[in-house]
């Protein structure tokens, strides 16, 4: 069986996880599309918060404390760039994630696509499933918020709204930013086409899958596909189990609940994606017209788990 997965985030990579420990038992085949809007340049370097966090989890090299990020990091470039006054300040590179930053930007400027140059990162890793960016264009995602006071709202990227200000400024709107310029990577569409089930992973749906769906195509290619798309509520008992999936749902005026992002997603056959979508027990009245609907218990404590969960969902996948 082929499996295609969408994911952004921690959550994404923990998902995946599961994913990998279920196709390791059966002999399944993984594809992870992966969210890139989070993306972008500072101190001269590309970094893709998501691809890095998925490549780090699944390869053995994540902050298990953290959860993002590199096990055994140092600060001294951080803090040398700190002491020049070097902008931004909010943002710190760890010494052994920078070196990652710094084989991506330099492959970028020597033509490489994204797809190709995550390839190459993921042969150091070997992550036990394929990673492909959405795209490899620039595609980035703004958040248009009112700042400090200020008189008026800006736009500013995602990292800065989210690490910098916590994502205290509410966010009036999110603006994918050249998404309308971009294209599916290499590799994509082929995935899509070829898959025998695809998962929505329990990701934020507005800034991790919502970025995804945005590149032109790829939503098309889900609606027009045969396989089965279910999803994974990112929201319990009415809130994240973390993050700020609550925040950017208010924003975008959509309710907090499995419910609703589950409507948000929409039925497959009626312009939507999903077949199924799997909910939390605390959830369990959840319907979403057109959809099937199962409830089990949805927490990725561990890998063993997570596994069930994927389980639970290739079985709502074949009905």
């Amino acid at each position: 069986m082929r499996i295609v997965v969408l994911a952004g985030g921690i959550g994404g990579a923990r998902f995946l996880a599961g994913v990998r420990a279920f196709a390791a038992a059966g002999g399944h085949e993984v594809t992870a599309i992966v969210n890139t809007g989070d993306d972008v340049t500072l101190h001269g370097v590309r970094i893709c918060p998501d691809l890095d966090s998925v490549m780090y989890a699944l390869g053995g090299g994540a902050d298990p404390e953290r959860g993002w990020g590199r096990a055994g990091e140092t600060w001294a470039v951080r803090d040398e760039l700190a002491a020049y006054g070097a902008e931004p300040t909010w943002f710190g590179l760890g010494d052994r994630d920078l070196a990652t930053h710094l084989v991506r930007t330099r492959m970028l400027a020597a033509g490489y696509p994204l797809s190709a140059v995550t390839e190459a990162l993921c042969a150091r890793w070997q992550p036990g499933i394929r990673l492909l960016p959405a795209t490899d264009d620039r595609m980035e995602t703004h958040v248009v918020a009112t700042v400090d006071g200020e008189a008026a709202p800006r736009a500013l990227h995602f990292q800065e709204w989210w690490v910098r200000y916590h994502a205290e400024p509410p966010a009036q709107r999110f603006v994918f930013v050249d998404a309308d310029q971009a294209k599916p990577a290499a590799g994509v569409l082929d995935a899509l086409a070829a898959a025998d089930v695809v998962l929505l992973a329990p990701s934020n749906p507005v800034v991790s899958i919502g970025p995804i769906l945005a590149v032109p195509g790829l939503r098309d290619a889900l609606v027009a596909g045969t396989a089965p798309v279910v999803g994974i509520a990112p929201i319990i008992g009415g809130a994240p189990v973390r993050g700020m999936a609550d925040k950017c749902l208010t924003a975008i005026g959509v309710e907090v609940s499995a419910a609703g992002v589950g409507w948000m997603f929409g039925a497959a056959g009626d312009g939507g994606l999903l077949s199924g979508w799997l909910v939390d027990p605390v959830d369990a009245a959840t319907t979403v017209p057109g959809v099937r609907v199962l409830a089990r218990p949805l927490l990725m404590t561990d890998e063993a788990e997570t596994a069930a969960i994927v389980t639970d969902a290739i079985g709502l996948a074949r009905g």
